[in-house]
């Protein structure tokens, strides 16, 4: 009797024992749905208190502050920062430019200038913030600055009229200003600066006027780099020539040039002709190849790699910058 009884109360001990870990699983698992769901509203406060921020200051993390008085507000620059260009805008739909980014007249020039007339709609190149909507007489005239969500500020100066408030979020594309000559300015254009952390880059790294267009989905600002890479910007995509073969061309030309003498002349005075022909830019698109781009563009396959120094076997990429005539 007495060993039956030790038998059941061995029996009960180990099914006690085997039980304890069931119950807990159990209640982990009925407690499982209830951690998922206060992790998914954990989540989307977090994102909804990120997202305030964002609207807020946009770029936060790159700028010290927000305030609405200082164009140039300087902050520490990265050694490296890789910029969205996606979800751009023109800012005009000129594709004239009258004046390069860098030295200019004995001083340094900090933006592109773009031919634009008196009236024409001037749009955010980007979303984001206006932080700035000023007068300066002895500068940009109307002016806006732009903090935008990829950490870029942009500057429009030499408007006539500004369309904006300070503090107003837009979004790219939404109409800032209108095209104007305020300001120190001797003719109507528009002064368009891209600033990181106060720090002016040349605005043709990023955009592309001739071609409307960015140059590609990102750019990558390096210090180490910048000086070179805004000099072959300009190069390509500024009023300035294009360098081939270590010459350089007229703007946005190749000139040849024909003399002929005159009966009224001297042999040594010559009257000089001259023909353009437009160096034009063509960004590849997906799918796209070197045949469909020159059938595109009434050129040879041969002649598109000739001006671009490349191969006909070469690979192009996407967003890859081709020269064509």
């Amino acid at each position: 009797m007495l060993i039956k009884k030790l038998k059941t109360f061995a029996i009960l001990t180990v099914a006690a024992t085997f039980s304890l870990p069931m119950m807990g699983q159990d209640l982990l698992a009925r407690q499982a749905p209830i951690d998922r769901k206060m992790k998914a509203v954990d989540s989307m406060a977090l994102h909804r208190l990120i997202q305030a921020e964002s609207y807020d200051s946009p770029a936060a993390d790159l700028y010290n502050d927000w305030n609405n008085r200082y164009a140039h507000q300087a902050s520490v620059l990265p050694d490296t920062f890789r910029i969205d260009l996606r979800g751009f805008h023109m800012p005009t739909t000129s594709r004239v430019l009258t004046s390069n980014f860098g030295a200019r007249w004995g001083r340094q020039h900090k933006g592109l200038d773009i031919k634009v007339y008196i009236g024409d709609t001037i749009r955010a190149a980007f979303s984001g913030k206006v932080r700035i909507v000023r007068y300066e007489g002895k500068g940009y005239g109307k002016y806006v600055v732009i903090r935008h969500y990829n950490g870029l500020e942009t500057i429009y100066g030499h408007m006539s009229k500004q369309l904006v408030t300070e503090d107003q979020e837009v979004r790219a594309g939404d109409p800032i200003g209108l095209g104007g000559n305020t300001g120190r300015s001797t003719g109507s254009h528009l002064h368009f600066e891209t600033r990181l952390c106060g720090i002016a880059l040349n605005p043709a790294l990023m955009f592309d006027f001739k071609n409307q267009d960015v140059v590609n989905d990102y750019y990558v600002f390096r210090k180490s780099t910048y000086n070179r890479e805004s000099a072959e910007a300009t190069r390509l995509r500024g009023v300035g020539g294009v360098a081939v073969n270590g010459d350089l061309d007229i703007p946005m030309a190749r000139q040849t040039y024909a003399s002929a003498s005159t009966s009224t002349q001297s042999a040594r005075t010559k009257s000089t002709n001259f023909k353009t022909h437009s160096t034009r830019f063509h960004k590849v698109s997906k799918g796209e190849t070197l045949s469909s781009i020159a059938k595109k563009r009434g050129m040879t396959v041969s002649a598109i790699c000739k001006l671009n120094h490349i191969k006909a076997s070469t690979k192009i990429r996407p967003g890859q910058i081709l020269r064509y005539n």
